[in-house]
């Protein structure tokens, strides 16, 4: 997995901030680490010196192997609850994405095979 980080003007990249972001991520997407070929995240502090609620951003962007990009967005009130909160809404999204791709007749209820079944054998009566 590669793994790029970027900042705007207003947020300091440093080594303590590229190697804390690489370790959240391996953590989380450790297990899908053969399906996941790059990340690219970007920090912005929309209002920069002014402050404010949840003035800081985080677009993470996701390449699955073969597929097209997953992105998702979060706002916090610092770089830890806006990395946090893009990571679990990009846990899901993956999730969902490859458990689609892994068993895409997952949304079939049980009972339609049975139902089938059963009609197949009154025909036969």
């Amino acid at each position: 997995m590669n793994i790029e980080i970027r900042t705007d003007k207003n947020i300091q990249n440093s080594e303590r901030l590229i190697t804390y972001v690489r370790a959240e991520l391996n953590a989380e997407f450790q297990r899908y680490s053969e399906r996941i070929t790059h990340f690219s995240v970007h920090f912005s502090d929309e209002n920069a010196a002014k402050g404010g609620a949840d003035d800081i951003h985080c677009m993470i962007e996701a390449r699955p192997a073969g597929l097209k990009p997953v992105v998702v967005n979060h706002h916090g009130h610092n770089i830890d609850t806006a990395i946090h909160g893009a990571i679990d809404r990009l846990k899901r999204s993956l999730e969902h994405l490859f458990e689609k791709l892994d068993d895409p007749r997952a949304a079939v209820p049980a009972f339609a095979e049975a139902r089938d079944t059963e009609g197949a054998q009154d025909l036969e009566d």
